[in-house]
């Protein structure tokens, strides 16, 4: 007995001078480990494959809906409810946040050279323009003399020269809107902008209100070979640009693990609603396809993460960030205190693409400036575990184009990827990244030609394992958002062309 006794005694002494039991560890120490144990769960087991079923379901409720799903349409509110319903599967708490807005669907949007040289011009109606009657008109085109603010000021239009004529405009300086508003001053009866950069030009004019005159865009080619004409002599052209514009309502989609701690909010989003042009599989189902496989990697691995992670899949993203700019004005002061990061994925698998990053530091020195406190960090863990996986990368501005928009604007840190739009792939990028040089990272670009046959595999399993190593790691650890990292230039661009990318899509400021 005694015998027993002793061996009873010294047991726990055996056990304290053994190794520190995992409730003696250092919490830090110990969510950094459950982190990276999470992260590789998730990377391993998030499937650019299953992702691709999503993909397939939205194409066959564009098939099924008119062959888009744009927000306000049959299709788009099917999307929602097909995500809605697969994270009320996996456990999340889902709902829906519904929001008015205005929708427009293009009607006509046709540019012709009746004289000298009759030939047809490639023209891309502005979101929210005022409409040329049925047939559209024909007039005398007038070009707006070419500088830093092109069209910008009402001095820029000569007295009686605009009246009655359609102002072709260049990019830069100033919004569409103002352009547009100032050539309408000077007595236009429509206004053509063409690009300052490579690829075709799409914009908004921001809100309805803003239309003054029919609007459209087009290349910089040929915006220059109009303008040579007219330095040659009049050029008469005929002009239709007609669209719809109607309030509709539509959802958001937001979903968040019903555990974890909410002062620790882990945000990631991608906009679900396509433009009318097509079903929109690569903008941005891709994104939206992306996400709903890491959340149902999550809901499978992890029941209750450390940090409260919560999805949404925006809508009317592409008529200007509506569905965040919503989200974010209606976040309480504590809620947006609450969320710690915002990760954005919109168009992860172009056919042509870049792996892109955001660049939170502003060390690529391009465009605008760096992203809030924590912006910086983010990008740096992106980079990382694509550097590890021998993944080629390069930064991209934040161009205010997609729905990291709203939360930048709040302080909110963020960042995440993209393999670009319109841009052209330059020779560089096509030795770093493959694919073709001289030609745009999604030539189908909110075309009806971005479909199925729309995605690159290889980018969609590289973003699916970004997201994934994102969401584990935020989950059960944000100690990264405080370290100091070191501001690397990566000779990164727009990843777009001249800071255009897709709401997002459709640019409103120069």
């Amino acid at each position: 007995m005694a015998t027993l006794a002793a061996a009873a005694l010294a047991t726990p002494l055996l056990l304290a001078s053994a190794s520190p039991s995992a409730a003696h560890q250092d919490p830090a120490d110990r969510a950094a480990k459950e982190a990276s144990k999470l992260a590789r769960k998730l990377v391993e087991r998030s499937s650019a494959q299953d992702a691709f079923k999503h993909l397939q379901k939205f194409q066959q409720i564009a098939d099924t809906t008119g062959g888009h799903r744009a927000a306000g349409s049959l299709g788009h509110d099917a999307s929602a409810a097909y995500v809605y319903q697969q994270l009320k599967k996996l456990g999340y708490d889902v709902s829906y946040q519904r929001f008015e807005f205005i929708y427009t669907e293009t009607l006509a949007q046709k540019l012709s050279v009746v004289s000298p040289a009759p030939r047809d011009v490639a023209i891309q109606a502005m979101t929210y323009t005022k409409s040329t009657p049925v047939g559209g008109v024909k007039a005398d085109l007038a070009a707006v003399p070419v500088d830093a603010t092109t069209g910008c000021e009402a001095t820029d239009y000569a007295s009686g020269i605009f009246t009655g004529k359609i102002a072709l405009i260049k990019r830069g300086g100033c919004t569409f809107a103002a352009k547009q508003a100032a050539a309408a001053d000077a007595g236009a009866i429509g206004a053509i902008v063409y690009n300052n950069t490579e690829g075709a030009l799409s914009g908004t004019l921001g809100d309805a209100a803003a239309g003054k005159i029919p609007t459209g865009g087009i290349t910089l080619a040929e915006g220059e070979k109009l303008a040579a004409d007219l330095a040659n002599g009049p050029v008469n052209i005929s002009f239709e640009i007609r669209q719809l514009q109607e309030t509709r309502s539509t959802n958001n989609v937001i979903a968040e693990t019903r555990h974890g701690n909410a002062a620790n909010t882990v945000m990631l989003g991608a906009h679900l609603d396509s433009v009318t042009a097509g079903p929109g599989i690569n903008d941005n189902g891709s994104g939206s396809a992306g996400l709903l496989e890491v959340a149902e990697e999550l809901a499978k691995a992890e029941k209750r993460p450390a940090n409260k992670v919560r999805f949404a899949w925006w809508s009317a993203e592409e008529v200007g960030l509506l569905g965040s700019e919503h989200y974010v004005a209606n976040l309480s002061g504590l809620g947006k205190k609450e969320i710690k990061l915002y990760l954005n994925f919109d168009m992860i698998a172009s056919p042509n693409y870049g792996q892109f990053v955001y660049d939170g530091d502003d060390s690529d020195g391009v465009g605008a400036p760096a992203g809030p406190t924590g912006s910086a960090q983010l990008e740096w863990d992106i980079n990382e575990f694509l550097g590890k996986r021998g993944t080629p990368h390069e930064g991209t501005d934040f161009t205010g184009r997609s729905d990291y928009g709203p939360f930048i604007e709040v302080g909110i840190p963020s960042g995440g990827t993209f393999t670009g739009a319109e841009g052209i792939k330059t020779a560089a990028q096509a030795a770093k990244f493959g694919g073709t040089a001289g030609v745009a990272y999604d030539v189908n670009y909110h075309a009806k030609g971005d479909d199925l046959s729309n995605i690159n595999m290889t980018a969609f399993k590289v973003n699916i394992g970004v997201i994934a190593n994102a969401v584990g790691t935020y989950a059960q650890d944000l100690s990264s958002l405080r370290k100091p990292v070191d501001s690397v230039p990566t000779d990164g661009d727009t990843g777009s062309g001249g800071g255009l990318h897709g709401g997002h899509d459709h640019e409103v400021t120069e």
